[in-house]
């Protein structure tokens, strides 16, 4: 069993050593008590656990750290991927609930499987998912003082569990002040991504991410036989060919785990049950 989660870059917000300390410690708390529910639960389910945990922390830029939009308003994205039935299931540009990625996991049952703006909002609502504003005080200071546009920030977690399954997980908050109705890359295949061989979750400018097509190059190299190290170099390459900015975290059927970063510097975390390493 292996687990590995991303908390998005840092920014100009998060360069203080008490912001940077308190991050730590988060990702650390988040990626323990994750690996204890990976013990008793499938890989899905635990990315689901996880994102919902960062989700819940506004140190990060998902649920209620996310992001306002240049009308005021905050609109979130999420999506999950099962590496066994290649199911993918998103929620685009959904407004006012706590943890987008549940929704997303619910949809994962249906058939329609990927909805956005106000269907999203319908849906919640028709599960019963309660309203709730994702807004806190320093985002909407951020806001007022135009400085959230620089922030890159996004949420993920890759697993795999006892039975050699696996699963990714994305949310994220957006990147702030971006025109309304902007689709990131979170809730697509290539910022989320998983097959039975790779699981892979990303962070950074969605734009770019897409033009790249991240997660499903990484996974789909690493099916095609590319150590998964190889399979990130040759990926961010491409990546480097426009100056693209992403950073991502990977994890294959054997259990080895990789992560790589255009332009410094993404938060992550890795637990295995004995080791645990932060990076940020």
């Amino acid at each position: 069993m292996k687990l590995l989660i991303h908390g998005g870059f840092f920014s100009e917000f998060s360069q203080s050593n008490e912001t940077k300390v308190a991050k730590q410690n988060a990702m650390e708390r988040i990626a323990k008590v994750s690996f204890e529910y990976l013990k008793t639960h499938s890989a899905i389910e635990t990315v689901v656990f996880a994102v919902e945990q960062l989700e819940n922390d506004s140190l990060f830029n998902a649920g209620i750290g996310s992001q306002i939009q240049n009308d005021g308003v905050i609109r979130m994205s999420a999506s999950l991927m099962d590496g066994t039935s290649k199911k993918f299931s998103g929620v685009i540009n959904i407004q006012e609930v706590k943890n987008p990625i549940r929704v997303a996991e619910n949809l994962i049952k249906v058939d329609d499987r990927v909805l956005g703006g106000e269907g999203a909002n319908a849906y919640a609502k028709s599960i019963g998912v309660e309203t709730f504003s994702t807004e806190i005080p320093e985002r909407r200071a951020e806001y007022e003082a135009k400085l959230a546009a620089s922030r890159l920030g996004t949420v993920g977690c890759v697993a795999l569990d006892n039975e050699g399954k696996l699963a990714a997980a994305t949310s994220t908050g957006g990147k702030g002040f971006e025109i309304p109705g902007r689709i990131s890359d979170s809730a697509t295949v290539a910022g989320n991504f998983a097959n039975d061989d790779c699981a892979v979750s990303c962070t950074g400018v969605g734009e770019d991410i897409v033009s790249a097509a991240v997660a499903s190059s990484i996974a789909t190299r690493v099916t095609d036989g590319f150590t998964i190290d190889k399979a990130f170099d040759k990926t961010f390459s491409e990546l480097a060919k426009f100056d693209g900015f992403a950073g991502a975290i990977g994890l294959d059927k054997y259990g080895n785990m990789f992560w790589q970063e255009s332009h410094p510097k993404i938060v992550f975390a890795a637990y295995d049950g004995v080791n645990f390493t932060v990076f940020s």
